[in-house]
């Protein structure tokens, strides 16, 4: 297949990295959340992991720079959920591993009726969320 027959790709982002001050806390944080999320390691190398369900999509890694890894004000990672439960199971395995509540599971009037979510701050302080969106809802709605 040629890049011309190539379909587009459903995703805006190719990947995204976050940095850690404990490459082996975070690794042990991020195997237990995104399980419950059918994500896994994908690839290894020294300082860097990368997970997702079927491609390298979130790296977590010792900043390359060599500097102290840092928090960003405003942002956060959402990762999609295929369900309520799954949303439940990542807030709890999250908090389970280390990680601070930011937002318990639930809906969230102001994101619309269809969304159920939950926020946590993993052990280096990184917001982080899970989401489910009902897209049944979302189309009697009108949303979809």
């Amino acid at each position: 297949m040629s890049d011309a027959d190539a379909a587009p790709n459903p995703s805006v982002l190719s990947h995204i990295s976050i940095g850690t001050g404990d490459f082996e806390r975070a690794t042990r944080f991020y195997d237990a959340v995104l399980a419950t999320l059918g994500c896994r390691r994908i690839m290894e190398h020294p300082g860097a992991v990368a997970y997702g369900r079927a491609y390298p999509e979130f790296w977590v890694q010792i900043p390359i720079d060599g500097k102290p890894a840092s928090v960003g004000n405003g942002t956060h990672f959402g990762f999609f959920a295929s369900s309520k439960s799954e949303v439940d199971a990542f807030h709890a395995a999250g908090v389970a591993a280390g990680a601070t509540d930011d937002g318990k599971p639930g809906p969230r009037v102001e994101y619309g009726a269809p969304y159920y979510g939950c926020f946590l701050r993993d052990p280096d302080g990184h917001k982080i969320e899970a989401a489910f969106w009902d897209l049944d809802m979302a189309k009697k709605l009108g949303m979809a």
